[in-house]
């Protein structure tokens, strides 16, 4: 496709009688991308879109041609999400690798959506960009005008650019997609079938600068106790060049970011957690390489308990380190050259501990001055391939614990995008009183494309590995081997629009010393019929008793598992519809008298008009006699078996006011009791004798949240959020208490009530500039 130079003004209204748009070339003749791949688009239903640039940014005008306007879904939902509506997406992809574009979409409420797209990491809609759009429905079909500025986009520093491009129309309510570069969905990402865009030469691009400063203000209240504080601070994006960019946040606040959704965690690892914090979602595709970052280390809780004696007790811990700033650097050069540098640094954490005898108080470090950083780079080559290294580092002052953590990625692809090949090497360094050095190496080798799809892969991990200073480690000492086996078919049959089977056989070992650990073989089927309703099911068997290596949390133990057979089916109704749910149940027998666990999820959500909806969420989980972790001393582990009960409640609702202003309402009630029914000394062969002697209480873990909060964009990038948050939480030495009990135990905990305000204002140094000129 050739654009032109813009030569009048534009107004971003939706409405494409602008003089500018007069004799552009016509980017037409879309092809379906679902359900029917390959066919061209109906003459009825045709998409046209044009495009102009100037030196500040790209102009893009497109017309969704429809026999029945009145039947367009415009459902209206809040910024960054859809709903029941029509689409129309351009892909921007400036240095044409065919692995990388910026995605900007608009339906025809006017609602904006952004992300960026990788091969390796999908769709990251955390990014958000600052570009203006709108939309018009009339009597031809709907409308949408774009200005993306250059400040959100990166390409070379050339005079004559050749970008990458693509444009996509959905049509909701025949639920078919269409794109103008076709996209064969038989293999590979979608990116790589974009088409060029040529035709901007010597532009000459403003400085890319901006500034997003914040006011907030919360007053919160706990056990009859009330706080107010003010705060501010700002969010700095420099363009150092054509292609990077520096990101850095200044003092920042992190109080409306969304409460994590804890359970009760009775397994040997950590329960991980979401990043809520939009700095450390936006713009993270580097440095995900390897999984190697999770940000929620940063700012996350302190690295040591407090040394105590036997008269005292620790009076105040603090659950979370202050952040001080954190900054990230990323970008591409046009060879290829992926790189990013990450760097935050937290302040000192101190713990209060109270001598009971004499009263008397002192302060320990619990976390010291710490500073996180991930340097990424990755080459990309080949258009579908690329050669990556990661290193994390943790510094923390004095004799506190330090780490690195290396790694060697390599991810190879054939030209014909149908078979692809993976290495990768890890190595991580723990500085913590002693020097401790592990491994992970893992391999693969898969065809990727067709109807028939196989691969394999390897995993081998050292006892000692361990990024948890920047990451997340889990298991270790094991070696793992899987096949897979999928069957596809993506034309649409008589019946179905898509058929989908697979079949995986895993096994894994302990790596020291030599122990089996388990086999198990599953196989799924899906399908999605002419009603655009998906279904399925699919069972896992485990062939023999299993060896668990972690539940007993002590190294070269383990614990004897009973084999099972795993049956699970799921359905969801057509999304089209007001009226929308989704059934899933799972259940497990076990080779063992009494055994077996049943896990039921519903899902139901009512759209009442194109601006009111509401949901509600269960998720129900009954396991009986199941055996797990109860304690343990010097020479024994103590093992329980127990019956455990689970539910969580969600119920939400969305009025959605116009395209820039929306109520959201949101509950949240988790419940889980534990029931020990015996207690058992583990033996050495993983088996379990009887221990009348050892004791542990019951449990019962509430945790009540309600969130109402108001959302304003008043002007690209500017946000105000006026939000009401309540919560709870309790923990009882008790279980099996009657619904009406549990609740007044709940209500009986003092309550977290917090009101705050924020404002976010985006500030274009180049428009400031003007100004003061």
């Amino acid at each position: 496709m050739i654009t032109s130079k813009k030569t009048s003004n534009i107004k971003i209204d939706g409405i494409l009688d602008d003089e500018a748009w007069m004799n552009v070339p016509v980017a037409k003749n879309f092809i379906e991308r679902d359900p029917n791949n390959g066919a061209p688009e109906s003459e009825d239903k045709r998409t046209e879109v044009k495009i102009l640039y100037d030196d500040d940014g790209l102009y893009i005008a497109a017309r969704m041609y429809d026999p029945e306007p009145h039947l367009i879904q415009k459902e209206l939902v809040e910024r960054d999400d859809v709903g029941n509506d029509d689409i129309f997406a351009v892909l921007i992809n400036g240095y044409n690798d065919k692995q990388q574009s910026l995605q900007f979409l608009v339906m025809p409420t006017g609602v904006q959506y952004d992300a960026k797209i990788t091969t390796d990491n999908g769709e990251d809609s955390s990014w958000n960009a600052v570009w203006q759009s709108a939309a018009h429905i009339d009597d031809q079909g709907w409308t949408v005008e774009i200005r993306i500025p250059y400040f959100e986009l990166r390409f070379p520093k050339k005079a004559e650019q050749n970008w990458g491009i693509n444009f996509f129309r959905r049509i909701q309510r025949t639920r078919t997609s269409y794109d103008w570069n076709m996209v064969d969905n038989t293999k590979g990402s979608s990116l790589l079938y974009d088409g060029n865009l040529l035709g901007i030469e010597n532009i000459n691009p403003p400085i890319r600068l901006s500034f997003l400063p914040y006011f907030s203000t919360y007053t919160n209240s706990y056990d009859g106790q009330s706080t107010q504080s003010i705060n501010g601070g700002m969010d700095v994006k420099y363009g150092i060049s054509d292609a990077f960019t520096l990101d850095t946040t200044l003092i920042p606040d992190f109080g409306q970011a969304n409460i994590d959704r804890r359970v009760l965690n009775l397994s040997p690892f950590e329960q991980q957690f979401e990043e809520q914090r939009s700095f450390f979602t936006e713009g993270t595709e580097l440095f995900n390489k390897g999984n190697l970052f999770y940000s929620r280390r940063v700012g996350g809780s302190p690295s040591r308990y407090p040394n105590t004696n036997d008269d005292e007790n620790v009076e105040i811990y603090p659950t979370e380190v202050k952040l001080i700033n954190a900054t990230k650097i990323s970008g591409r050069t046009s060879t290829g050259l992926g790189i990013g540098v990450f760097n935050g640094i937290t302040e000192r954490a101190r713990a209060t501990i109270k001598n009971e005898i004499t009263g008397e108080t002192r302060e320990e470090i619990v976390e010291p001055l710490a500073n996180y950083n991930v340097l990424v780079l990755d080459q990309r080559f080949r258009e579908n391939s690329s050669l990556a290294f990661v290193n994390t580092s943790t510094l923390r002052e004095g004799d506190f614990r330090d780490a690195n953590v290396s790694a060697l990625l390599l991810d190879l692809t054939n030209k014909a995008n149908t078979y692809n090949f993976f290495g990768n090497a890890k190595g991580s360094w723990v500085k913590d009183g002693e020097d401790i050095f592990g491994t992970e190496l893992s391999a693969g080798f898969g065809k990727i494309s067709g109807k028939h799809r196989f691969s394999f892969n390897t995993e081998v991990r050292t006892k000692d590995y361990n990024i948890d200073d920047l990451g997340y480690t889990g298991g270790t000492n094991y070696f793992d081997a899987n096949a897979y086996y999928g069957f596809r078919i993506l034309q649409p049959t008589k019946r179905f629009n898509n058929i989908n089977i697979n079949t995986n056989l895993s096994h894994r070992r302990r790596l020291e010393t030599d122990l089996y650990g388990r086999l198990e073989l599953n196989s799924n089927i899906s399908f999605t019929d002419k009603e655009f309703r998906n279904f399925g099911g699919g069972i896992e068997v485990s062939f023999t008793k299993e060896n668990d290596f972690y539940e007993p949390r002590r190294f070269g133990r383990y614990l004897q598992l009973p084999g099972y057979f795993d049956s699970w089916l799921w359905y969801n109704s057509d999304s089209r519809k007001k009226f929308r749910y989704n059934l899933s149940v799972d259940y497990y027998a076990y080779d063992e008298k009494a055994r077996n666990t049943v896990n039921f999820n519903s899902y139901f959500s009512y759209r009442f008009s194109d601006k009111i909806s509401a949901y509600y969420d269960n998720n129900f989980q009954n396991s009986n006699n199941e055996t797990g972790f109860a304690g343990r001393n010097t020479d024994d582990i103590f093992i329980s078996r127990r019956r455990v009960n689970s539910a969580e409640n969600r119920i939400g609702a969305q009025y959605t006011i116009n395209d820039k202003m929306g109520l959201n309402f949101a509950f949240r009630h988790y419940y889980s009791e534990v029931n020990n029914n015996q207690f058992y000394s583990l033996n050495q062969d993983g088996t379990l004798t009887n221990a009348p002697t050892f004791n542990k209480d019951n449990e019962t873990f509430n945790t009540w949240n309600v969130d109402l909060r108001y959302s304003w964009w008043f002007a690209p990038g500017s946000n105000l959020t006026l939000l009401f948050r309540n919560a709870t939480q309790n923990y009882l030495s008790e279980s099996r208490i009657n619904f009406k009990n549990n609740f007044q135990q709940l209500f009986n905990e003092p309550m977290a009530n917090n009101l705050s305000l924020k404002i976010t204002y985006f500030l274009d140094y180049n428009k400031v500039k003007k100004v003061f000129n």
